[in-house]
């Protein structure tokens, strides 16, 4: 798990989970999401790419 989003440190994990899905093709998706609350009062969203090993950030 990040400890810091860009230069701001994680406050704490709200929420965890993993994304299984097109496991039947050739390319299947298999990710870790956080939900991650910073430490100045704002949400993010990131995830490791488990199949490639990349973090992401989740726009949206």
């Amino acid at each position: 798990m990040p400890i810091a989003i860009g230069r701001t440190p994680v406050d704490c994990v709200r929420e965890d989970w993993v994304v299984e899905d097109r496991w039947w093709t050739g390319k299947p998706l298999r990710r870790r999401y956080f939900e991650l609350v910073l430490i100045d009062g704002r949400n993010a969203v990131v995830f490791h790419d488990l199949v490639g090993g990349r973090w992401f950030i989740q726009r949206g």
